[in-house]
């Protein structure tokens, strides 16, 4: 039995939760055609959260590595397709970084694309009626950062599959915010662990 690594980050700007980690949470110990989950939390942190995950990545041996973060204002379950070599934080991270316009990784390539099943993924959380979406863009905050930063680590590892989608906000998160859409935590759960389910068995 190997292992497929989940990561989410922890709460960012203030907020009391992460929707990310909310539910990577509750997919730790499960087994996903005949591999075991396990789950590590990621810094809201330039230059700490790509450390964080290649220590989880040495640590677990994982076959497959999926990286989960929040997107408040989206309504599906994002597949990220592309991560860019660029940081250019709106806000500041946990530790009041704000970097502008600044390569993930000084002369790294433009970008990389994601090793998951993104169009499989996608179709299969339709088919169960989950709201998913292929994304172009993770942005340019930490969760782009740790996105670009997986995949240049996995450059040649032709093996190893992972990639990274965004999650809604949970219900809670927006609760005074009406116009701002959101997932169930349970739907979530259930959305990544077929993402992981097909990413093993898409042939």
């Amino acid at each position: 039995m190997m292992t497929l690594l989940v990561t989410g980050f922890d709460p960012f700007a203030g907020a009391a939760i992460n929707a990310s980690w909310e539910a990577v949470q509750r997919l730790a110990g499960l087994t996903v055609a005949g591999h075991a989950v396990v789950v590590e939390q990621i810094p809201t942190v330039f230059g700490k959260a790509i450390p964080a995950m290649t220590a989880a990545i040495a640590h677990h041996q994982p076959l497959v590595i999926l990286a989960v973060g929040q997107a408040v204002g989206r309504a599906a379950i994002s597949v990220e397709r592309v991560a860019i070599n660029l940081d250019d934080a709106r806000i500041p991270d946990n530790h009041g970084n704000q970097p502008q316009e600044t390569p993930v990784v000084l002369e790294g390539p433009t970008a990389y694309f994601s090793t998951l099943p993104v169009k499989p993924i996608v179709r299969r959380l339709g088919e169960a009626g989950i709201p998913a979406e292929v994304s172009q863009t993770a942005g340019t905050f930490v969760c782009n950062h740790l996105f670009y930063g997986l995949m240049h680590h996995l450059a040649g590892r032709e093996k190893l599959l992972a990639g990274f989608i965004h999650i809604p906000a949970l219900p809670e998160q927006v609760l005074h915010r009406p116009e701002k859409p959101s997932m169930a935590l349970e739907q979530v759960v259930t959305g990544l662990a077929l993402a992981l389910e097909i990413t093993l068995l898409e042939p």
